[in-house]
């Protein structure tokens, strides 16, 4: 599984084999320039999800709830997911489990299929402090893995799950029946996810460190910026390969024909 946000970013993911596409709300960093994930809208999320489902019609689209479109009651959570199955997203994905146990449920219930998501929730981080991983202490891992067989039993068909030890997403994968997809989450899960941004090199700074960068075009797409602003400076673009010519006989008729125009605008 991999993010994508736009139709040409989708296009490649269903080009190179993906599976499964993410159109995940850290479009609110990557794409949308927010500082956190809570201030991206669900009108902006639907966007993007049109567009990476026109650009992989075949694959699995995945469209991630948005802060504050689900967490107050069933009804509003519902209506969103309706809005991003229309969107043409499969898969509706939220984060949490505890009171969110009954937006699955209802989600579930209503014949949308839910990604649950437990570890890390990255909605709920109001700072960079709280992006940290989670299930580091023994009473924490076992309440994640308490959380993940708690999302299946209210309707999850897929769990993501995010920045915690190996161990413990080992421990999720074997006492759910429903695939697994690790971020930050070790190996033995069913599947892994990361933020295309990050794994092409194109995000600014530091990155979680369980990114492996395939690709640094950041610096390659800055350096062809580079070039062109300065060949279009120095008139070095375009050149007469990039030009539109025209025959010599329509040539000839344009220049009379300008003249005779220029005459006239002169005179009057």
């Amino acid at each position: 599984m991999l993010t994508a946000y736009d139709f040409i970013s989708a296009s490649i993911a269903q080009a190179a084999g993906v599976d499964i596409i993410l159109v995940g709300d850290s479009a609110a960093n990557t794409v949308l320039g927010y500082a956190t994930t809570r201030e991206v809208s669900v009108e902006e999320m639907l966007v993007l999800t049109r567009a990476a489902r026109r650009g992989a019609p075949d694959l699995v689209v995945v469209g991630d709830l948005p802060f504050g479109s689900y967490e107050s009651d069933d009804a509003r959570a519902l209506a969103n997911a309706a809005a991003f199955v229309d969107a043409g997203a499969d898969i509706i994905k939220l984060e949490g489990a505890g009171p969110m146990l009954e937006r699955v449920r209802a989600i579930h219930e209503a014949g949308i299929p839910v990604m649950g998501h437990v570890g890390l929730l990255p909605q709920g981080a109001q700072s960079s402090s709280d992006l940290r991983a989670r299930g580091r202490s023994a009473v924490e891992g076992i309440g994640i893995v308490e959380d993940a067989v708690a999302l299946e039993q209210a309707g999850a068909a897929m769990i993501v799950v995010e920045a915690v030890p190996a161990p413990v997403a080992d421990a999720i994968r074997a006492c759910v029946g429903v695939p697994v997809i690790g971020i930050g989450a070790g190996s033995r899960v069913d599947g892994q996810v990361l933020v295309y941004p990050d794994m092409l090199g194109l995000t600014p700074g530091s990155v979680p460190r369980f990114v492996r960068k395939y690709a640094d075009l950041r610096s390659g797409w800055e350096g062809a910026v580079r070039a062109y602003a300065a060949d279009v400076r120095s008139r070095a673009f375009p050149s007469g390969a990039e030009e539109y010519g025209m025959m010599d006989a329509e040539r000839e008729d344009f220049e009379r024909r300008l003249a005779q125009y220029q005459a006239a605008t002169q005179s009057s």
